[in-house]
């Protein structure tokens, strides 16, 4: 039963980051407006099409590295979801953490078979300092993801 955190949480992590690149990309029209200023400089929405990973590092890489990236995402997820399945340590959150990691991940895999690229649309910035670069909902769970699997790996309890 506790295996269900994992599914559940990469659903969730889908679902939302799905819903909220609809949403605000084609549902506010980002596309065409390509900004929208929402609560400056801390939160804004400026348009960005990531043909490549963080930050668009090998972002010229054309079709075959859209591909190459998919199948790299997706090894990872499998990667990922073999060893939360596997270890016996795995706890509820440790189970949820990876949940968010796949979830986040498959967000961006659908779509660079979707469009392309990945939908980007988060801008943030503060205190004098102006961040150029643009990232989404799903970065935000592979982030968490990631951190919580590093932060709850060995704290479930051990078997008697």
């Amino acid at each position: 039963m506790r295996s269900y955190a994992l599914y559940f949480a990469a659903l969730f992590a889908l679902i939302v980051d799905q819903a909220t690149k609809i949403g605000v990309v084609f549902g506010l029209d980002l596309v065409n407006l390509l900004r929208i200023d929402v609560a400056p400089p801390l939160l804004n929405f400026r348009y960005g099409e990531n043909r490549g990973i963080n930050f668009g590092l090998f972002n010229d890489g054309g079709d075959s590295s859209r591909w190459i990236l998919i199948a790299i995402s997706l090894v990872i997820c499998a990667a990922v979801f073999i060893w939360v399945r596997r270890s016996h340590s795995s706890s509820r959150m440790m189970l949820i953490s990876a949940g968010l990691v796949i979830g986040g991940a498959l967000g961006n895999v659908l779509d660079r078979v979707l469009y392309g690229y990945v939908l980007d649309f988060l801008n943030m910035s503060c205190c004098g300092f102006n961040n150029p670069y643009v990232f989404n909902v799903a970065d935000i769970f592979v982030f968490g993801g990631a951190a919580g699997l590093i932060l709850f790996e060995g704290r479930a309890k051990k078997p008697a």
